[in-house]
């Protein structure tokens, strides 16, 4: 099975998010980004381009899941017929060599099917901390 990899970027010097064409690094061990503005492209460096690679999967609208995404879940209480919402943070995990949404391994053991990208942590911090009040 194939897995398409690529990544998007966050400009902190622009606060905007762009797709990603290219990733360098310099002798230096500084990376260099190419972004694709929608006119030449821009280049990003450093701690400027906040990487986040694509997940692999999207959410139930179709949309694209990558790192830093929040999503947000539902699930179905038992018995009386009600829906919990919850917020997720999709991370990459070391230890399980793959990416997750809170204590979930994403694709594994949620439905995805019943999760909808809301925001990512660089655009939409509220909603971060919202949750976590």
């Amino acid at each position: 099975m194939k897995r398409e990899i690529k990544f998007r970027a966050y400009s902190s010097h622009n606060h905007k998010m762009y797709p990603v064409s290219d990733i360098e690094w310099d002798i230096d061990g500084r990376i260099w980004v190419t972004a694709d503005d929608g006119k030449n492209g821009i280049e990003l460096i450093d701690d400027e381009a906040h990487l986040m690679q694509y997940t692999g999967l999207q959410d139930k609208n179709g949309r694209e899941i990558y790192e830093n995404d929040l999503l947000q879940c539902t699930s179905y209480t038992y018995g009386n017929g009600e829906t919990d919402k919850t917020s997720l943070l999709v991370k990459y995990d070391e230890m399980s060599a793959g990416f997750i949404a809170g204590p979930y391994m994403l694709g594994k053991l949620m439905d995805i099917r019943k999760c909808e990208v809301i925001g990512n942590i660089f655009e939409d911090k509220q909603l971060l901390e919202a949750d976590h009040e």
